[in-house]
């Protein structure tokens, strides 16, 4: 995979804007940093003395190095398989006796479930299930 980057030239200096902490140290100094960049760090006196710190050790640290940008291409976006059939049925005439089928289905299920729990609680426990009603 080929990713472009975007690199300056030599002779162009760009001009680098970021945003700094500033701390107050308790034993007096001030501590400068990059945020985003944690180990560049400046620490002085005064927070311009931090400040002026910081910078020299940045253009330090880009004397060995360079800032690229780096254009990273976003993934396809894959479409949710149950969009293709949402609204399928929305002019269909008998959706709603469909649905009411399964509504009622569904209660005869759960009758027969708890049927089937009751006559097994009775079974195992030799008790009648009304015998533990609370009134």
């Amino acid at each position: 995979m080929n990713l472009p980057v975007k690199t300056t030239s030599q002779t162009t200096v760009p001009k680098l804007n970021y945003d700094v902490l500033i701390e107050n140290q308790p034993d007096g100094t001030v501590k400068a940093t990059l945020l985003g960049l944690p180990d560049c760090q400046g620490l002085g006196n005064t927070e311009t003395e931090a400040i002026e710190k910081l910078s020299q050790s940045f253009q330090h640290c880009l004397e060995s190095a360079k800032i690229v940008t780096l254009a990273i291409e976003v993934p396809k976006v894959v479409e949710n398989p149950w969009l293709k059939i949402a609204g399928k049925y929305k002019d269909d005439s008998q959706f709603d006796k469909m649905l009411e089928y399964i509504e009622e289905y569904r209660r005869e299920l759960d009758e027969r479930r708890v049927t089937r729990n009751r006559k097994d609680f009775e079974k195992f426990t030799n008790l009648r299930l009304e015998d533990w009603t609370i009134s």
